[in-house]
């Protein structure tokens, strides 16, 4: 499912916050906005067990 909510592109170099939008474009920059929504999870995930190893070893 995809979000009508949208973030602009660029905010990492041309804002100090995510800039918001219903728009396609930035109504400050004028960049283009993209999807805010994560990806979607995937049960069938064929790299998940490596990351999830991955994180338990970070927590140790």
């Amino acid at each position: 499912m995809k979000s009508d909510i949208r973030v602009c592109s660029a905010w990492r170099d041309r804002h100090a916050r995510p800039v918001y939008t219903l728009s396609e474009t930035c109504p400050d920059c004028g960049a283009e906005a993209v999807n805010s929504a994560p990806a979607p999870f995937n049960p069938e995930d064929p790299y998940g067990e490596y990351r999830r190893a991955l994180k338990e070893r970070a927590r140790e």
